[in-house]
């Protein structure tokens, strides 16, 4: 049988779905590019935001219209939540936000004209980590090792501890065996991931902290790089970057979710910390990993974000200095606090806000880049663009170098100014 794949969403979604296709090739399936003819299709969805749902919709439908005959099968944290409007869109196979060997079972049932059934639990439930085949797509340099997977922080904004449930953590043992695995496959770099990844340990005995595994992963695939997802800024103490900065191949880049820089409205977004205690985490960062790059995210026209507020939080972002940042306008998400909160702002007001701390972002990004000229870096090359091979340093940023190929090698690079989203560089 053949399969497409079409991922919506996070990094674990792209880790599940890239643990899906593998399962399917050791069946002895193909796995094509969604676009090809197949005769099924999954579309592995996301449900952070209701624009998201809308998306997922959209793909559905437009796979529907286009493979009649195809079995197509949804799973993630949309269909977690909302099964009930898949019927509608044509979908064969409903699974949720967990068991994906039981659902591409289902798929396979589907394909032979038998009767199937939903693959939907109770996410609340959940007490035990899903163990997936690690890896990445053929011919990339870098993979994703899930650690963890829920979430029990409930910001009023967000679905996904409704959708993933609590927090649930590999075993120590797993993902060093895992990392392993992917460095004797030839990855050169591999990213650690997961909902939630600076909870893991807090559901294992002893409740071993994240520092513990970042540094066991390190130790045993000495010959990759390793990269951190997203982190939760209260991680960040003396402690974790004593530790953390005598690892050599650590990425120095950490991603620390802000998503206001107002402390008014981290409040009512029930973020666990405030301003101070962020600026305490970027600067620490800073001092132990000099030059490091520090990304976030951040919400701008949350409910009753007044002018005066929002100005705080663009005061804030370029105190801290961010290399990179995401910018997102409050999107309703149905099914959460803030959806029924007072003071929701016309979308007009989000857009120039998200236009604005854009603006801002930029200039900091370019600023980051631009002191970068004449330095010297390791860069992972990963592929071609046009006239050019990029690839990232270890404070993730992108090279645009001239060369042949130069794929999933690791050169040195000086260098030489901003370019595009990223470097122009030379080879060393």
């Amino acid at each position: 049988m053949t399969f497409g794949f079409y991922t919506l969403g996070c990094k674990v979604n792209q880790y599940e779905t890239q643990a899906m296709e593998r399962l399917l090739r050791e069946m002895g399936h193909e796995v094509r590019p969604f676009q090809e003819p197949c005769d099924g299709y999954i579309i592995n969805t996301c449900s952070v935001t209701a624009v998201a749902d809308r998306k997922n919709r959209s793909v559905i439908r437009r796979c529907r219209r286009e493979h009649p005959e195809s079995v197509i099968g949804v799973c993630g944290c949309y269909s977690q939540h909302a099964a009930g409007a898949l019927e509608p869109l044509g979908v064969d196979v409903v699974g949720g936000s967990s068991q994906r060997q039981e659902f591409l079972e289902q798929m396979l049932l589907a394909l032979e004209k038998k009767q199937t059934r939903p693959v939907l639990d109770n996410p609340m439930g959940r007490r035990s980590f899903e163990v997936l085949p690690p890896g990445g797509l053929e011919g990339r340099t870098r993979a994703m090792l899930k650690v963890q997977d829920g979430c029990v922080n409930f910001c009023t904004y967000c679905i996904i501890p409704y959708t993933r449930g609590p927090v649930r953590s590999a075993p120590l043992p797993l993902a060093v065996e895992q990392a392993q695995a992917l460095q004797s496959q030839g990855y050169r770099e591999v990213v650690i991931t997961g909902i939630e990844i600076a909870s893991w340990g807090m559901d294992l005995p002893g409740k071993p902290p994240v520092t513990e595994l970042i540094e066991a992963v390190c130790r045993a695939a000495p010959r990759m790089r390793v990269r951190l997802g997203s982190l939760e800024p209260r991680i960040v103490t003396g402690d974790f970057c004593t530790r953390l900065s005598a690892l050599p191949n650590l990425c120095p880049q950490f991603h620390l979710s802000l998503q206001s820089g107002c402390d008014t409205v981290l409040s009512r977004m029930r973020r666990k910390y405030d301003t101070a205690r962020y600026l305490e985490s970027v600067n620490l960062l800073k001092t132990y990993f000099p030059g490091c790059a520090v990304t976030t995210d951040l919400i701008v026209g949350f409910p009753g974000e007044t002018p005066e507020e929002f100005a705080r939080s663009l005061d804030f972002i370029q105190e801290c200095g961010f290399a990179d940042m995401h910018i997102f306008p409050y999107s309703r998400r149905p099914g959460t606090p803030a959806d029924k909160m007072p003071g929701q702002l016309p979308n007009a007001v989000k857009e120039e806000r998200c236009r604005q701390a854009i603006e801002v972002a930029q200039a900091m990004s370019r600023s980051y880049r631009k002191a970068l000229a004449g330095t010297a870096l390791p860069v992972l090359f990963e592929e071609p663009e046009g006239d050019y091979y990029t690839g990232h340093s270890p404070n993730y940023v992108k090279f645009y170098v001239r060369g042949e190929n130069l794929h999933n090698q690791i050169r040195q690079v000086r260098a030489l100014s901003p370019y595009r989203d990223g470097v122009l560089g030379e080879l060393l």
